[in-house]
């Protein structure tokens, strides 16, 4: 379970992004949403480790994980997808999908894992994560890199962007192949009504602070405008759920 108490936290230059943010996530898919600039991001790099909290205490599984680098809470269980992968100029595919399982994965385990994000396997196992690959596919390769590390907490920022080519479908299967293997929480950024519908917690996020939380039915009637319009989490998606339906 991870446990955030009364988290906060401040750039350099005094600016608060997060406010007093306390949250739980034990249930299997959690997903966080809310407008643009809201802090979704960034509350998603201070869990992960990549940003450290200015404020408040993060637990893991009643383990301290507050001021952890992001290599101990790696190796604590937790993974973390970027919203724009990172290109490793060098690296292969299968380099990669050995480093994020944590052993020297056989040319079948790779390609299995390539198969599951839809890349046909003999095309990219030895591909090198460079300019040659667009966003969509190492958005894809970065999917498969946490399926195979198989962590108990796993973190996607914006899965679906760079996708468009392979279906909703396919990416919701993953996530549920990947709490299958792992039994553990997928907590996702995103957007999109196909993503939140999948969700057993939302989280709405506005101006650092969280504005709303609780089961699907619950929040997603108001996101989507079905709930009083004057409600505060009843605006914070139309900009954005419109058109993404079905």
């Amino acid at each position: 379970m991870l446990e955030l108490r009364n988290v906060g936290y401040e750039t350099d230059d005094n600016k608060e992004i997060l406010h007093d943010v306390s949250l739980t996530v034990q249930e299997r898919f959690v997903a966080i949403t809310g407008p643009n600039g809201g802090g979704k991001s960034t509350l998603a790099k201070v869990i992960a480790g990549i940003y450290q909290p200015t404020s408040g205490q993060i637990l893991l599984d009643g383990v301290d994980i507050t001021h952890m680098s992001i290599t101990e809470r790696a190796n604590l269980g937790m993974s973390y997808a970027f919203q724009q992968p990172v290109r490793f100029k060098g690296l292969q595919v299968k380099d990669l999908l050995s480093l994020a399982a944590g052993k020297n994965t056989s040319v079948t385990e790779a390609c299995n894992y390539l198969s599951e994000v839809g890349l046909c396997a003999r095309d990219y196992i030895d591909r090198e994560l460079n300019d040659s690959l667009s966003g969509g596919e190492l958005k894809r390769i970065e999917i498969a890199m946490v399926l195979a590390r198989g962590t108990k907490l796993s973190i996607f920022d914006e899965p679906e962007a760079g996708i468009d080519l392979w279906s909703f479908q396919n990416l919701i299967r993953v996530f549920e192949k990947m709490y299958e293997q792992t039994r553990g929480s997928i907590l996702i950024i995103s957007h999109q009504e196909r993503i939140l519908n999948i969700a057993d917690k939302i989280v709405v996020i506005k101006d650092g602070q969280i504005q709303k939380e609780g089961p699907r039915a619950e929040i997603l009637p108001a996101l989507l405008g079905s709930a009083d319009a004057s409600s505060p989490a009843c605006s914070v998606l139309t900009d954005k759920v419109e058109g993404v339906r079905g």
